[in-house]
């Protein structure tokens, strides 16, 4: 597995504070194809917008909700707009730019515009970037097993899938650590859920991911978005890990300083836990946002994390990240590499 050197190519946070203003350009340093907006200090929904979908058109992680056109409100190419960065307008829609209001933008780089993938038996359109192991996905379900081509060259560990067209289907995850007989939501606080439909219990491959006959991820004509990330060393990993209620609490190596650690309980119910380096920049990582709700940046002592020069480790005791015995998954993608010799396992008490 090649080594990325510069992981702020591919994935940067970045803070803002809303002027009130349209059209204005946050820079960013790379171009992203996939943009995660939060409102740090009030409970507005998580906002996610990306190249595949179209400019203006947002999904919210907290939610069920639909696909939503909110406009010029966001765009990565308005009269204006460099190559990376991004444009908000103080809008009606989707509070992204109110004048005071701290907020947070996480952001991926795919590749560019999408094209026609025919791996799988679905015709997808696919933006990836093979280097840094990401890709956007879009596709039409059929209501039977299918594949659907991913773009990355290699098997992905993480997918994320969200039907679009209408409310009511939950944001579906596959997870390695999880199997493919296995989903979890993001926008709920429930544990892992079986499911032979989900996934058609089939693992994802180099070339493509399976899908089942769920509404989740390929009902019959029903349009989908998915986001596919494959493991890249110094710069991404998607683990599991085993809670043991210390304050030595267990250390997860990633091979990398993270800057973004997303943390889920699997075998219980609890929220998914966001931490990222530029809100907190200094342990112990306390602040953390919640994927699956509106609420607002909380310091919660109970649920605080070390981010280490080659992984994380649990500070706080909270069942929502630490439970003696409990399951967790997690994603996590670097700030800087760190080269380290192999052999080393991924998680360890």
């Amino acid at each position: 597995m090649a080594q990325i050197n510069k992981p702020n190519e591919y994935f940067n946070t970045k803070l803002y504070t809303g002027d009130d203003t349209n059209n204005r350009e946050i820079s960013l340093g790379l171009t992203p194809d996939l943009t995660w907006i939060k409102a740090r200090n009030v409970a507005y929904g998580h906002i996610l917008f990306d190249r595949i979908r179209g400019l203006g058109f947002s999904l919210n992680s907290n939610n069920t909700n639909a696909d939503r056109n909110v406009g010029s409100e966001f765009g990565w190419s308005n009269s204006g707009c460099t190559t990376d960065s991004f444009t908000v307008d103080r809008g009606s829609n989707e509070s992204l730019n109110e004048s005071g209001r701290p907020m947070v933008a996480w952001n991926w780089k795919a590749g560019g515009t999408a094209s026609s993938n025919t791996d799988g038996s679905i015709t997808s359109s696919v933006s990836a970037n093979q280097d840094a192991g990401f890709s956007i996905v879009s596709y039409t379900g059929t209501g039977s097993n299918a594949t659907v081509g991913h773009g990355l060259g290699t098997t992905p560990a993480w997918v994320l899938v969200k039907e679009r067209g209408a409310s009511g289907e939950s944001w579906n995850n596959f997870h390695q650590s999880l199997g493919a007989g296995i989903t979890i939501m993001l926008n709920l606080t429930n544990a892992q859920q079986s499911s032979s439909t989900m996934w058609n219990n089939t693992a994802p491959t180099s070339s493509v991911f399976s899908v089942g006959a769920d509404a989740g991820s390929n009902g019959s004509s029903k349009t989908y978005i998915a986001y596919c990330f494959a493991e890249k060393k110094g710069y991404s990993k998607f683990g599991s890990y085993t809670g043991n209620n210390l304050d030595d609490g267990t250390f997860c190596y990633t091979g990398m300083k993270p800057s973004f650690v997303m943390i889920k309980r699997t075998d219980s119910t609890s929220e998914w836990n966001i931490y990222d380096v530029k809100r907190n920049p200094f342990n112990l990582t306390n602040l953390e946002l919640e994927a699956n709700t509106s609420d607002a940046e909380a310091n919660v002592s109970e649920r605080e994390i070390d981010i280490l020069s080659n992984g994380f480790k649990l500070r706080g005791r909270s069942t929502f990240i630490n439970a003696p015995g409990g399951s967790y998954i997690y994603m996590a993608f670097a700030e800087n590499p760190f080269v380290t010799s192999t052999g080393i396992p991924s998680c360890a008490r």
